[in-house]
């Protein structure tokens, strides 16, 4: 009998349910199977595939409530956000969206007729965090089927149930391992990355993300990797402080903080410093922590132990080295930590340097702007960052910024259809929009010569 993961309950440490652990010895055949499967679910088409992936989505959406609180239970999350989370990737919508992004494309000059096709690469492997263990699955997942390859899926340990009840949803209606799910730990994770897969799409930290990139480099596999984030928020001397500062207490403890563009770094000019330092700690200070089952919920636990010594020791570290604990972060034992305010920051500080992923919220003065340019990018990471202030010079301070995405006077995500990606060691490769759909495919032109 194979040994059984078990998946307990952040907020209790309750048992939620377990799964049969993958035997590592057994990916490779996995992997094989899927591969023997890709030529006939490719040979569906676009169209086709689209159809039987639409089936899967209709499931998604009917039981998003039931997959939902599951999300709750497993992850910790308030309940509200987790059937959200959900319920979004439920929408056929998406489909059309991945379709348009990989039809054939005719390109044409005076001499020749060209068609750009976006073909399947074959086998996508896929790792996945806990943060969002559905989300994240479904946003490489989908587009990797969608264009004819196979998937083979492993998610977080942490969050095994949510994720193999997205994925019998999603695979309600498609062949035999077209789509498989294999379930354990680093050693599972590494036997994956070893196979014989075309793609590694890899979500998590950034060591992991390190040698992955390694482990894949001698057979060339590609690898798209969306890695960790220190993300700075820069508050300049114009901004709405009350704007700022809800941004600042929304985006650093949504989900405990962890989240991958949690802000994690905020630099405040001098002379609107202190305005802004007090409506932090007071709106910080008015957050509900509890169970994510609790309907007024506003920070839920952190996801294990560990996770939460890490922020607990940051957090002693900067207080030893001089910062100022505005809000002190209560622990309640178990995996509670309630939220903490920190100023007086700087970068000689691990937490101003390294991930926290919890729920703290750093504040550290400027007094120019190419001073806050400079503390912003200094840093290895280049996921995400935000600006506030007034709206022009606002722009040209993100401009300056080394991150992937940024936001001014909002969070960093893009309008509808654009990419998520990350810069310097917080990516290689992107998804999500067209282009990033495109990265589950191989370019491949033919051509021939304009009759005369």
């Amino acid at each position: 009998m194979p040994s059984l993961l078990t998946s307990l309950d952040p907020a209790t440490g309750d048992v939620v349910g377990e799964v049969p652990i993958t035997d590592a010895a057994d990916v490779a055949g996995m992997v094989v199977r899927a591969r023997a499967a890709q030529p006939s679910w490719r040979a569906l088409g676009l169209a086709g595939r689209q159809a039987l992936l639409a089936r899967g989505l209709a499931a998604l959406a009917e039981d998003h409530e039931r997959i939902g609180a599951l999300l709750c239970r497993e992850m910790g999350k308030p309940l509200s956000d987790a059937v959200a989370e959900v319920r979004s990737c439920g929408h056929a919508s998406q489909l059309d969206e991945i379709a348009t992004a990989l039809a054939p494309e005719v390109i044409q000059d005076e001499r020749t007729h060209t068609v750009l096709h976006r073909d399947p690469l074959g086998v996508v492997a896929v790792i996945t965090p806990w943060n969002f263990p559905v989300m994240m699955p479904h946003i490489l997942a989908l587009p990797a089927l969608m264009a004819g390859n196979t998937v083979v899926l492993k998610p977080s340990e942490e969050t095994p149930l949510v994720a193999q009840a997205w994925a019998d949803a999603l695979s309600v209606a498609l062949p035999p391992y077209v789509f498989a799910v294999l379930h354990g730990d680093e050693e599972q994770g590494r036997a994956l990355v070893q196979a014989d897969v075309n793609l590694i799409a890899f979500t998590g930290s950034r060591a992991a993300g390190a040698q992955i990139q390694t482990a894949a480099g001698p057979q060339l596999k590609r690898v798209l990797l969306e890695l960790g984030g220190k993300d700075p928020m820069v508050v300049l001397a114009d901004a709405d402080v009350e704007e700022a500062a809800q941004f600042a207490v929304r985006n650093s403890f949504r989900n405990a903080g962890q989240v991958c563009v949690s802000t994690e770094r905020i630099y405040v000019a001098t002379p609107i410093a202190a305005q802004f330092e007090e409506r932090v700690v007071a709106l910080a200070g008015g957050l509900v922590v509890g169970s994510g089952l609790r309907s007024d919920t506003d920070v839920g636990p952190m996801i294990n132990a560990h996770q939460k010594a890490h922020v607990v020791d940051q957090v002693q570290r900067a207080v030893k080295r001089g910062a100022q604990l505005r809000l002190s972060g209560e622990d309640r034992g178990g995996n509670w930590l309630a939220p903490t305010v920190l100023t007086g920051v700087d970068h000689s500080m691990s937490i101003m340097r390294d991930e926290t992923f919890g729920p703290v919220a750093c504040i550290m003065r400027f007094t120019d702007v190419e001073e806050a340019v400079a503390l912003a990018n200094d840093t290895p990471y280049g996921l995400g960052a935000v600006v506030f202030g007034a709206p022009e010079p606002a722009e040209v301070v993100a401009r300056r910024l080394d991150a992937g995405m940024v936001g001014v006077n909002r969070s960093v995500g893009g309008a509808s259809g654009s990419p998520w990606v990350g810069a310097k060691q917080s990516g290689v490769g992107f998804h999500s929009g067209p282009e990033g759909h495109r990265q589950f495919t191989q370019a491949r032109i033919v051509s021939r010569p304009l009759a005369r």
